[in-house]
């Protein structure tokens, strides 16, 4: 196993336990839920093996439905922001994706910005839609996911500038 691998090991079954241990117990208002464990999907190395990213993903989304029995919505929800994350980053960083010169925790740009909340927008609709399953609560399921998603960005940009190596 090489350093690289270990690194997304530990940061896999870090971000899961700060997940179902801290913030599964948020919820403010009955809206605000924030979910930084996504940030492993997010953080994943660009050139990194798309296969394992899926598979790891589903795992990840499983383990979480394990633990807030929610009926597999964080597997599908996880799936699909790892499925359509090739498409987010050429949106986001265009040419520079094209060469894998990327690294999402350096200094925040609008490129990062960006590729962040739509990762966090596209994972937070498919969950409350599935979750609700029906469009007679539209609005509920906008507000959830405009109000959740706000604040996933704000924890997950914090949880990047905490843990971004320091240059010296």
């Amino acid at each position: 196993m090489n350093s690289a691998m270990l690194f997304n090991m530990a940061r896999f079954i870090l971000l899961l336990a700060v997940q179902v241990v801290i913030f599964n117990n948020f919820n403010f208002l009955g809206y605000i839920n924030p979910f930084p464990y996504i940030l492993f999907i997010i953080l994943y190395p660009v050139n990194g093996n798309k296969y394992a990213l899926l598979l790891s993903s589903f795992f990840l989304g499983i383990t979480m439905d394990l633990f807030c029995n929610s009926g597999g919505v964080h597997a599908a929800a996880c799936l699909l922001l790892a499925f359509v994350r090739p498409s987010i980053f050429k949106f986001s960083f265009g040419l520079s994706y094209e060469y894998q010169t990327v690294r999402l925790n350096d200094t925040l740009t609008p490129e990062r910005f960006s590729f962040i909340l739509l990762a966090v927008i596209i994972h937070h609709l498919t969950l409350f839609v599935l979750e609700v399953f029906t469009f007679e609560y539209l609005w509920d399921i906008v507000l959830r996911t405009i109000i959740s998603t706000i604040f996933t960005i704000i924890i997950c940009i914090l949880i990047i500038y905490l843990i971004k190596p320091s240059k010296r």
